[in-house]
């Protein structure tokens, strides 16, 4: 009996059906198709791993003892140098390595303190781990238009996602000035999702971040910026990534993860100071990105959707002005596998979403189609 009640109570009960299940029936659809299946669904990298990451992971790999949840100084600086290069933050800023940015993003309210009767504000369109995490803390999950619709509730916690996921929408820097003080006099934290920061493709507004001193003005209090190396360097399956903003939140971060063991493996860490080092692969990898967007984009437009926002990030923003399920459908007659927009919330549900990360044959096959 007293496992049965356990088992009942178990947080899994309180979670969302996992939303890619519901795709298993298009997929198989699309499969059936003679040319085969062009799956545009998650952002996985397919490119290969950069020669002088995989050099320092091979170099570090017969280490024996355990990491530490910090990381060594050269990781440390190396996070640093990147952020002062992209952000413009000071270069002492404070940083945090984390196994992934997933597992941060779900951690993160349980983390900071947030738990019953706190609440924890995000987009209304986003990435779903943001939701998970306010789960997993038994808090209130609040999905906005802009968090400061979210006044008046016990909010701990507001995440925000600049360029978004799955929009490819862009902040300037007076919407960010705005949030900050917001968060700010409200005493909440604002976390800033910032995994597609230099993945911007509208020269005359490339995406901002929060630890940016224009927004901040050289003062991080309550500010969390989340970075990840998976699309930069296609280093999905390294699960490398990191934090960095206020050193008393950082600190106090670090040593709860001490305690739980959140550990990046020793030779990922060598491997992450490599690939922060060198940003040829990363321009590189850039360029394919931005010819696979121009072939894929024309193509969509082309069969007749209308692309929103899309100014950065890895996506397309897709829609026929029908119900995404029925989105999902057409393309799935031809081969091809799109996201619903109804993953990222309800909001989304007359769209889809279109991954850059295939390859360059895939792409091209996937435009002939919609043909």
């Amino acid at each position: 009996m007293a496992l049965r009640r356990l088992h009942s109570a178990s947080p899994a009960r309180r979670l969302p059906r996992f939303p890619w299940d519901r795709m298993a029936p298009f997929k198989e659809r699309a499969a059936a198709h003679p040319g085969g299946l062009v799956d545009l669904t998650v952002g996985a990298p397919v490119d290969e791993v950069p020669e002088v990451v995989r050099q320092a992971l091979a170099e570090a790999a017969a280490r024996p003892g355990y990491p530490t949840v910090a990381g060594p100084e050269p990781l440390r600086e190396a996070m640093r140098s990147w952020l002062h290069r992209h952000t413009g933050v000071a270069d002492d800023v404070a940083v945090l390595p984390t196994v992934g940015s997933k597992e941060l993003v779900a951690n993160l309210p349980f983390q900071l303190g947030v738990g019953p009767g706190d609440a924890v504000a995000y987009p209304e369109i986003a990435y779903p781990t943001y939701e998970i995490g306010a789960i997993l803390a038994k808090a209130q999950a609040l999905p906005v238009a802009d968090p400061r619709d979210a006044a008046g509730s016990r909010l701990r916690l507001a995440w925000i996602n600049y360029p978004t996921n799955p929009t490819g929408e862009v902040a300037s820097v007076e919407h960010l000035r705005g949030l900050v003080r917001w968060a700010r006099d409200g005493g909440v934290v604002l976390a800033s999702d910032e995994c597609y920061l230099t993945l911007g493709w509208d020269e005359e507004h490339p995406p901002v971040s929060v630890l940016d001193p224009r927004v901040n003005d050289g003062d991080l209090t309550g500010l969390l910026a989340a970075h990840s190396l998976s699309k930069r360097s296609n280093l999905a399956g390294y699960r490398s990534a990191f934090l960095a903003g206020d050193p008393e939140l950082i600190a106090d971060l670090l040593e709860i993860r001490r305690h739980a063991g959140f550990m990046v493996p020793w030779p990922v860490q060598q491997a992450t100071i490599a690939a922060l080092h060198d940003e040829s692969h990363a321009i590189e990898q850039r360029a394919r990105y931005e010819r696979r967007r121009d072939v894929l984009r024309g193509a969509v437009e082309a069969a007749g959707f209308r692309i929103d926002h899309s100014a950065a990030g890895l996506y397309l923003w897709a829609t026929r002005d029908e119900p995404c399920w029925d989105t999902v459908s057409w393309l799935a007659e031809r081969g091809i596998l799109a996201a619903a927009g109804e993953f990222y919330g309800a909001k989304g549900n007359r769209h889809v979403r279109l991954s850059l990360t295939a390859t360059d044959e895939a792409l091209a096959e996937a435009a002939q189609r919609l043909k």
